[in-house]
């Protein structure tokens, strides 16, 4: 894996997209359990991102990894409340009003998460979900995008 080209990934789909704040979690292998972790980021506040571990079925990635399927939050308030924020960890950190994560896949297994979001009073929509899911379905980087298909 290449740090620099995930990273200028990231930052011109952040630029594409207009989001504030743009990340992808990697999936760790099976001897790690599938524990869940933010790798790259573009727009952050700080590193703390990188401090997050999760494991399946916890936190954004967590759920996008336990589905397979896109999770749009377009407005934070509305499906956390104050007292579950703690266990979303990057919108807390990121300060996220709104976002969309969407599985990266590989070899027929969930990866990746890419994440885009806002801090303002923008919105992401099904749109916006549909053209993140478009743009990863062929791929990212090293990581190429093929679902497992329906036997």
């Amino acid at each position: 894996m290449n740090n620099t080209q995930y990273q200028a990934i990231l930052d011109e789909m952040r630029s594409q997209f207009d989001y504030d704040f743009m990340s992808l979690a990697l999936v760790e292998p099976a001897e790690f359990n599938y524990v869940i972790k933010w790798k790259f980021a573009s727009g952050n506040l700080n590193d703390g991102y990188k401090r997050i571990l999760l494991k399946s079925g916890r936190g954004v990635p967590g759920i996008v990894f336990k589905t397979g399927k896109p999770l749009l939050i377009p407005y934070v308030p509305d499906f956390v409340g104050p007292e579950n924020i703690f266990q979303y960890p990057i919108i807390k950190l990121e300060d996220l009003i709104s976002l969309v994560a969407v599985p990266v896949w590989h070899d027929g297994r969930v990866a990746g998460i890419l994440l885009g979001g806002y801090r303002d009073d923008r919105r992401v929509t099904v749109q916006s979900m549909q053209d993140l899911q478009k743009l990863v379905s062929g791929g990212l980087h090293d990581l190429n995008g093929k679902e497992m298909m329906p036997s």
